[in-house]
């Protein structure tokens, strides 16, 4: 089992659309990477600096938008997972 450290969340991205709207299949280069997906594992949160823990505003479950960019995507049984900070996610729903 995975447990990130301080203020960050493992994310599972949700699929890239493999087809439009009108039934056209789009190839691996032209399709859109998602910016969203489901949170699987939170950190306990950030220490401040009189050594309190500031808990995470998401949960295990959320489904999150995040920054473009974030974070470090690396595979863990077999699946392809997203580790971010708590600071690149902008939404929640």
């Amino acid at each position: 089992m995975l447990k990130p450290l301080a203020d960050r969340v493992i994310i599972k991205q949700t699929e890239a659309e493999v087809k439009t709207k009108s039934g056209i299949v789009l190839p691996d280069s032209a399709q859109d990477k998602p910016n969203e997906g489901k949170i699987v594992a939170v950190g306990p949160g950030k220490r401040s600096d009189d050594g309190t823990v500031i808990g995470l505003d998401v949960k295990v479950g959320d489904v999150v938008i995040y920054s473009s960019y974030a974070g470090t995507k690396f595979k863990f049984d077999g699946e392809e997972l997203l580790i971010i900070g708590e600071s690149d996610i902008l939404a929640k729903y």
